[in-house]
């Protein structure tokens, strides 16, 4: 089993001036495609792993499915490759999209009250998390909750404050933004709304409802 970097579906430029052409080209091409080396890295070392897909090794994270010795790696480098390929699938150009789904709409209302009220604790998860690491909206328990993760954590592993399924989230390492918003990270979460693939957020929450881990293929 080897893993590679999903297709992107769209242009570099697709997703500016939110997001621009230059930070697309690197982050996709680049930081991507560096977790995906390693994590074959690990595979290749330790013939255990080889039987576990991208959402098992992940989800497998703080369990002696993975070995010790491949623990770090595995956690940084497998969680960077799923992480990435998610984010890249909830993003899309801003003519692409209409919006929440009706049922998207009402189960953010039901958890947060208002898509504005969620947007800000999104907001606020995103900009709060020091350091690295990524925001997310998830499934837990059949309700949205909003999470975030330090480094290439996500809430599939058992490691995690808030086990869940992801229906969106939102990369705020440095690299994701430094190149347009310098340490204006608020900014960039702010403007990571008009990207956003309601659509893909909508199979999404359709797959997570259901117990399922959304396909990032």
């Amino acid at each position: 089993m080897s893993f590679t970097v999903p297709k992107l579906r769209y242009d570099y430029s697709a997703l500016e001036p939110s997001i621009d052409a230059t930070t697309m080209e690197i982050h996709y091409g680049k930081h991507h495609q560096t977790y995906v080396n390693n994590i074959n890295a690990q595979v290749g070392k330790f013939p255990e792993l080889k039987d576990l897909g991208l959402v098992a090794m992940n989800q497998s994270i703080g369990s002696p499915k993975i070995p010790k010795e491949a623990a770090t790696a595995v956690r940084n480098n497998g969680g960077g490759h799923w992480n990435h390929s998610f984010f890249w699938k909830v993003m899309t150009n801003p003519s692409n999209t209409n919006g929440p789904s009706s049922e998207v709409k009402s189960a953010v209302e039901s958890a947060f009250g208002s898509v504005d009220e969620m947007k800000a604790k999104f907001n606020a998860a995103a900009a709060g998390r020091f350091g690295s690491g990524w925001a997310w909206l998830a499934v837990k328990d059949g309700k949205l909750i909003i999470t975030s993760t330090p480094n290439q954590d996500n809430p599939l592993m058992q490691i995690a404050d808030d086990p869940s399924i992801p229906i969106l989230g939102l990369d705020v390492w440095e690299h994701a933004y430094y190149l347009k918003y310098q340490n204006r990270r608020p900014e960039y979460v702010s403007a990571f709304w008009n990207v956003v693939n309601w659509e893909q957020v909508a199979e999404n929450f359709t797959s997570a409802k259901g117990g399922n881990v959304p396909n990032v293929e």
